[in-house]
């Protein structure tokens, strides 16, 4: 039998934690590496989906109290890359001292950071966009951090409303269709397109997003 010759890229053999970024100036991985972030809503399904990325049952801890994580979490991944696990944002029962707490980590980071090759914003297909949402995707467009929008809970739409529902969020918010992957944490559907855009973004070289 033929063999893939694309097939190794996508085997996660090895993900090590390497620490926390809890304060806008505070410590950070040193380190050579590729970076790629993810970022959404508290409630959208992030851990689950890093969970179902690197196919590690408690690679990203899934609470039932969004809004939980408080710091960015760095995870080193095959010795190749980074994934950068950024704190929820837009959640109703966070107050706002946390919320201002935040916002300026996360612009922190995606502003210090010579390594940042990408973002993968996290979206729920089944909601609307949120001012949220929107703010991120306008940050990282003025950043010109190349973006990936990430529609999780995919499974809960039959395949052709997920694909029409993908197309609406599309248009709403003026991105190509290619930067839109569906997503199921449920099915696993997504996990081979998304990884495959993430190492592509991990190889391509510093360019936008460095500051």
């Amino acid at each position: 039998m033929a063999r893939d010759p694309g097939a190794d890229r996508l085997v996660i053999r090895n993900v090590e934690f390497i620490g926390g970024m809890a304060e806008k100036e505070g410590w950070r991985p040193d380190s050579s590496l590729p970076e790629i972030a993810f970022a959404g809503r508290s409630n959208v399904g992030k851990s689950s989906l890093l969970n179902t990325l690197v196919r590690r049952k408690s690679f990203a801890r899934v609470s039932r109290t969004p809004g939980r994580t408080r710091e960015i979490n760095f995870f080193r991944v095959n010795n190749a890359f980074v994934l950068v696990d950024l704190p929820g944002y837009g959640y109703a029962r966070i107050s706002k001292g946390q919320k201002a707490e935040w916002r300026p980590l996360i612009e922190s980071y995606l502003r210090r950071t010579s390594q940042l090759r990408g973002i993968v914003l996290l979206l729920d297909i089944r909601r609307e966009p949120s001012d949220d949402d929107r703010a991120m995707l306008d940050f990282l467009a003025e950043m010109e951090v190349p973006t990936i929008v990430a529609l999780t809970k995919s499974d809960k739409l039959s395949k052709k409303a997920a694909s029409e529902r993908a197309a609406e969020i599309a248009r709403a918010l003026s991105l190509d269709s290619e930067q839109v992957i569906l997503f199921s944490s449920h099915s696993g559907d997504g996990r081979a397109e998304l990884l495959e855009a993430i190492i592509d973004l991990a190889e391509a070289g510093p360019g936008a997003g460095s500051s």
